[in-house]
């Protein structure tokens, strides 16, 4: 994926500043709900998109569909709730449905799940959804042959208002290398992404 389109940027904060505060503009269905109400972009408003992006990648459809039944014209709000029933697996696209290990779509769901809080205080840091990515590519990964039982039940699971990747000084994650601080250089992207990317367009 390539970010195409500057026709909306707007300098960002300085360091000091939380927030900028600005009209409500950008793509229906990828705006954090909580912009529409304070007008104000956060780093956890790019949060909230980055979690409906993750949705068209595993759906394979558009984030708005005005030919659907209404219930399913907005990706977020439909995806969610099958999230919240526990059956996200009956809206992926059909063309991986039978290749996604059912640990790594449920850690996915819930990933984008909090990508898609109400309130960017809910909302994970962008360094924490990475991590989770991370780890859901793993499981995605391990042969099921060499899978622990207990391995899953041995994961800490993120608390729900992480604030930043440093608050995980004392959480042990199986098959994960530690990432202190805002240091993300041992963390593959291309890894990441490698599962998201296919050559030929669906």
């Amino acid at each position: 994926a390539k970010v195409a389109d500057f026709g909306l940027s707007k300098t960002g904060p300085e360091l000091d500043q939380t927030h900028v505060s600005t009209a409500v503009k950008g793509s229906f269905g990828y705006l954090d709900p909580e912009y529409f109400r304070r007008q104000q972009l956060t780093e956890k408003s790019d949060v909230y998109s980055f979690g409906v992006v993750l949705l068209e990648v595993l759906c394979a459809r558009p984030v708005i569909d005005p030919t659907l039944p209404r219930e399913m014209v907005n990706l977020a709000e439909w995806a969610m709730k099958w999230q919240r029933k526990g059956q996200l697996e009956q809206i992926i696209d059909s063309q991986i449905a039978g290749t996604i290990r059912s640990e790594s779509l449920r850690k996915f769901g819930e990933t984008v799940e909090k990508c898609l809080a109400d309130y960017g205080v809910d909302r994970p840091a962008v360094g924490d959804v990475l991590w989770n990515l991370e780890y859901i590519l793993q499981l995605q990964e391990v042969p099921a042959r060499d899978q622990d039982v207990d391995s899953v039940n041995r994961i800490a699971e993120l608390p729900t208002r992480v604030q930043n990747v440093g608050d995980l000084g004392n959480v042990a994650v199986v098959g994960f290398e530690h990432v202190s601080g805002n240091d993300l250089s041992g963390v593959s992207m291309s890894r990441v992404f490698s599962q998201l990317v296919k050559a030929e367009g669906r």
